[in-house]
């Protein structure tokens, strides 16, 4: 009469890479950031201290939130905590607000420019976008570049 259900055993799959459909836009944003060079970040941290999480998983997120129109770092934490396609992205690591915003405004403020033009390429090169009428519009060259990518 009615299809199984029960919240009290677990349930598998458990591998939220078979809820991402294979041409959605958050696969975009990870291929285009998992090919940015790791020493891009370097500088950015000293060392010392206790463990950072991933620059490149924080990027991936912050890029994804502002490609949704999510740009509140209280927003963006709680897609991470409670979004699919963000737990995946995050590798299900629930970075809270105040350090979205700190890699933000801290340590990516030297080399914004630099992430976001290797992604700009990265979308020009697997032929998302075409850089031939392009104009730049400040803070939303990315969500404009984005999407077009998904259009």
């Amino acid at each position: 009469m009615y299809i199984q259900y029960t919240m009290d055993q677990l349930c598998l799959p458990m591998d939220l890479e078979e809820d991402i459909p294979e041409h959605h836009l958050v696969r975009v944003v990870n291929a285009a950031v998992n090919r940015l060079d790791d020493a891009i970040f370097d500088a950015a941290y000293p060392g010392g201290g206790r463990d950072s999480y991933h620059p490149k998983m924080l990027t991936k997120v912050i890029i994804y939130a502002y490609a949704q129109r999510i740009y509140s770092f209280r927003q963006i934490a709680k897609a991470v905590r409670e979004n699919i396609p963000f737990m995946w992205l995050a590798g299900r690591q629930r970075p809270d607000f105040r350090t979205l915003n700190r890699f933000r405004s801290q340590r990516m403020k030297n080399v914004l420019e630099k992430v976001f033009t290797a992604v700009l390429q990265f979308l020009a090169d697997e032929k998302y976008v075409s850089l031939e009428h392009y104009f730049v519009d400040g803070t939303f060259v990315i969500y404009q570049t984005i999407m077009l990518a998904t259009a």
